[in-house]
């Protein structure tokens, strides 16, 4: 998934597929039980809530078409993802952690070694010449890093905790991707936090970080535009720092414009062309037209309105409630995968990409097989 992640999907469906069939095989009603299970809980019929009013939000989508054809490539992937975080745990072979650790270490040497070489290992393999490339890679390494060290550390395997979490640091930090090492100083943060402070503090400072970020995003762009300094502009030159607060006002602009429904699920692609954006400025609408805010809590504002993102809100604190209930040991990698999730998605991607919904659910599977007892033979 590091290596070739446009192909990610396909392998996280691919393993949903087989561990569905393992567990219909084992225990045909256990199996629906598992899956069925968490969908009745508040935080169950919440997400279910979301996904009712992304598949509603078609109706005064601009572009059902471009609407259909997201949700086309989003929900079988979401569909993998689920599959796989439900079924995987307590399945996994003994040795699945340890072989994936030195594969995730195999992952992280290549884009180390390539970067470092001008991309030597691409030109030899015939790939795209260009240093980005490594930039979704990196952010995987960190979604699957996290849960799987933390898996390690529970079975003492420190020599292999050591290894991984060194090279995950290395290609993360190798690499250009600032979301990703933004994400790094995230999950590093929340760590310290949960390792130091008590339960509540940890728990109250992941949800009001969560519950800011979400509460933010339609004022980012003038946020930013107001307040951030030339010197930081120079520092991020790279990273495009003035064209994202740029983005970032236009979208704010477009949810002010359609507030309480937005403009309809997956019409990103488009949004210049939406309703929403007919009256603003000529130099907002330029800007919408670059595929997505780079934001996703931005993006569920301006594609669901104010309604997606009170159902968004109410799922991440409900997420954080469940959390409560587990034992503390579960809490440094789970709030660690949660932050370093958050900070990627406040600046990097599309809210629906496939990859990075692939990521997730593999990362919550090596998380929750840290959480489960693993099955008598």
């Amino acid at each position: 998934m590091a290596l070739a992640n446009r192909s990610s999907p396909v392998v996280v469906g691919l393993a949903a597929l087989l561990f569905l069939a393992a567990a219909l095989i084992e225990d045909r009603r256990g199996a629906w039980r598992n899956l069925s299970a968490p969908l009745t809980t508040p935080l169950g019929l919440c997400a279910l809530a979301f996904l009712g009013w992304c598949g509603l939000s078609l109706a005064w989508s601009p572009f059902p078409g471009l609407s259909l054809k997201v949700a086309g490539e989003f929900t079988p992937t979401l569909a993998g993802a689920y599959l796989l975080a439900r079924l995987a745990p307590g399945r996994m072979a003994p040795g699945a952690a340890s072989l994936g650790a030195w594969m995730l270490a195999l992952a992280c040497a290549f884009i180390v070694v390539d970067l470092a070489s001008d991309l030597a290992l691409r030109r030899l393999l015939g790939g795209r010449i260009a240093y980005f490339v490594h930039n979704r890679p990196a952010m995987t390494i960190l979604l699957i890093g996290i849960p799987l060290a933390g898996l390690l550390t529970m079975r003492r395997q420190r020599w292999a905790v050591i290894v991984v979490v060194a090279l995950c640091l290395a290609a993360i930090l190798r690499s250009v991707s600032g979301a990703a090492s933004l994400g790094l100083v995230a999950a590093l943060a929340t760590a310290l936090v949960v390792r130091l402070a008590p339960k509540r503090v940890a728990l109250g400072l992941a949800g009001a970080g969560l519950g800011f970020a979400l509460t933010i995003a339609p004022i980012e762009g003038d946020v930013l535009q107001r307040f951030m300094p030339e010197a930081a502009h120079q520092r991020l030159v790279q990273s495009s720092s003035r064209a994202r607060v740029a983005i970032a006002q236009s979208f704010g602009a477009a949810v002010a414009a359609e507030p309480w429904r937005g403009a309809g699920y997956g019409t990103s692609a488009r949004f210049a062309e939406v309703p929403a954006a007919a009256g603003l400025a000529p130099e907002f609408r330029e800007m919408l037209a670059v595929g997505h805010p780079h934001n996703s809590f931005l993006q569920v504002w301006a594609e669901l309105g104010i309604i997606g993102a009170a159902l968004a809100g109410a799922i991440l604190m409900l997420m954080l409630t469940a959390l409560a209930a587990l034992p503390r040991a579960s809490h440094l990698p789970a709030l660690s995968l949660v932050a370093a999730a958050a900070a990627i998605a406040f600046v990097e991607h599309g809210a629906w990409q496939s990859w990075w919904t692939a990521g997730l659910g593999a990362a919550i599977a090596w998380w929750r097989e840290s959480t489960v007892r693993q099955p008598e033979a």
